[in-house]
């Protein structure tokens, strides 16, 4: 395979840097750690520069006014929105938008995706487990009404994120056929209701509560992979934000122990300091490598030893344990300064434990990849 990125993937990282350039990571706020009210919303300002640089349809075909990118050029974007924190629902709205490209019908297609494009509309989706199955059969059933067409969805589906400011929300199902389904519920939408939840970050999530939504036809996407390659998407984008976070804390850390004394020497000369940095670059470009390893097969449906869940299951074990990691020795090696709520590393560390543990931690992953390996043997 070849790692290198294409001109249109590399204009999409210049255009995403001068975007993010502008946001400072210590103004973004942090509600858990901060007294104050939750905020209400995301970062409007800046999804509308989003907008306007074609970020926010990347993966969209040109007849929905996309520029028909692929997974590698999302999660190029994601990396540097990471590193500022930035409040968008950049990876649920792009991942929601192309499972209704690829497997929406017309109508959808035709409701949703030029406003999604242009950011009109905000889509995310209710994902919070490690796979689209798992979380299908234990969340939300749907039935359709053998007499009008009309899909019935019951259930309740937790820790739905952006859920509150959303257009659209992709909701997975399961069918007494044993299927599994995307309802795509508009929001505000009679029969649901949402509950408030609060992240580790301190963002609000939704609680999605379904009693009887009904739906057209048109809205719900029958085909069988739909929610396991969305999930998947979404999956690979939460390494993306992992490795883009890290890099911006080893950076940190790397600026703050070059400059830091003791003894009359910079800290970042002392072996036992460098060689935790080390270790946490280790980290780093492991999360990079399996990164575009899923990114790469969830873009060109290659084959493989194992089916691409596997290299996925395997960037979040890394991406998981890696941000982790490296969080908490910036913390070590940061000190007391490190703690310090004006300082934005609080922040960082918040938004490194919520995705550490978003679809999955390591622990589930490794379990997926075990499970992979019994029914695909390597040899």
């Amino acid at each position: 395979m070849d790692f290198t990125f294409t001109e249109e993937q590399q204009a999409a990282v210049e255009a995403a840097k001068a975007v993010f350039g502008a946001v400072a990571p210590d103004s973004v706020p942090s509600p858990a750690l901060t007294p104050g009210a939750v905020a209400d919303d995301f970062d409007r300002a800046l999804w509308s520069k989003l907008a306007d640089a074609d970020l926010l349809s990347l993966l969209l075909a040109p007849e929905h006014g996309g520029a028909d990118l692929d997974a590698i050029a999302l999660c190029l974007v994601l990396r540097e929105s990471a590193k500022a924190l930035a409040r968008v629902p950049l990876l649920e709205h792009t991942a929601t938008a192309v499972a209704v490209q690829t497997y929406g019908s017309a109508e959808l297609k035709e409701q949703i995706l030029p406003r999604a494009a242009r950011g009109e509309l905000v889509l995310t989706a209710a994902a919070s487990g490690r796979t689209g199955h798992d979380l299908a059969q234990l969340a939300v059933s749907a039935r359709r009404d053998t007499d009008t067409g009309i899909w019935i969805l019951d259930g309740t589906q937790t820790g739905v994120p952006w859920a509150h400011n959303a257009d659209h929300i992709a909701v997975p199902a399961h069918t007494p056929q044993g299927r599994t389904v995307i309802a795509v519920v508009p929001h505000p939408h009679e029969g649901l209701t949402l509950a408030e939840q609060i992240s580790t970050t301190g963002e609000r999530l939704g609680e999605l509560h379904l009693d009887s939504v009904r739906l057209d036809p048109h809205q719900i996407i029958e085909t069988d992979e739909a929610w396991d390659r969305l999930h998947q998407l979404l999956t690979t984008g939460t390494c993306a934000l992992a490795l883009g976070l890290g890099e911006r804390v080893l950076q940190m850390t790397g600026d703050y122990t070059s400059k830091r004394e003791q003894f009359g020497y910079p800290v970042a000369t002392f072996q036992a300091v460098a060689v935790q940095a080390a270790d946490r670059y280790i980290d780093l470009r492991a999360m990079e490598a399996t990164l575009w390893q899923a990114a790469w097969r969830i873009s060109t449906q290659a084959g493989g030893a194992l089916p691409a869940a596997g290299d996925i299951a395997v960037a979040k074990i890394w991406a998981s344990e890696g941000v982790r990691r490296v969080v908490q020795t910036a913390q070590h090696l940061h000190g007391g300064f490190g703690a310090d709520t004006d300082y934005p590393l609080h922040r960082y560390h918040a938004w490194a434990k919520q995705l550490e543990l978003s679809l999955g931690p390591a622990a589930a992953h490794e379990e997926t990849l075990g499970d992979l390996l019994a029914a695909h043997p390597l040899g």
